[in-house]
């Protein structure tokens, strides 16, 4: 699930929505809406974005919050470390090697410290998780 995804299914459930209902008012597929829930699809871009926010009447904040997750939403990502240093290389390449065997609290960790050093303060509190629901 990527940070959009996760932040789409809250936004939904929160309305009382079903993937069927949202989907045809975004004018795509429910298998679609799923995938990209899921993380199964790429990034959306900045016009669906847009849609999702005019169907649920997101304005504002709210809305570019959103857009900064779709921004941070892409399930296979790519590093470049050219003219970075060797240890730069080597924690990419490792962590492309590993991630899926990294504890989630040891992402939660990194993520942490890639957000303070970034001053990134986006999604911290968000993109809270839901229940998993039928839909």
């Amino acid at each position: 699930m990527t940070p959009f995804g996760r932040r789409l299914r809250v936004l939904r459930a929160q309305r009382g929505l079903t993937l069927k209902a949202m989907a045809a008012d975004l004018g795509v597929s429910p298998a679609y809406l799923s995938a990209l829930e899921h993380g199964h699809r790429g990034r959306p871009n900045r016009r669906f974005v847009h849609r999702v926010c005019q169907s649920l009447n997101i304005i504002w904040d709210e809305a570019e919050e959103l857009q900064r997750l779709a921004d941070l939403s892409h399930p296979r990502t790519t590093v470049d470390t050219a003219g970075l240093s060797p240890e730069a290389t080597e924690l990419a390449n490792r962590l492309a090697e590993q991630i899926h065997r990294l504890p989630q609290e040891v992402v939660e960790r990194m993520l942490a410290e890639l957000r303070r050093v970034g001053d990134d303060r986006s999604i911290s509190t968000l993109d809270e998780p839901v229940k998993k629901q039928a839909g």
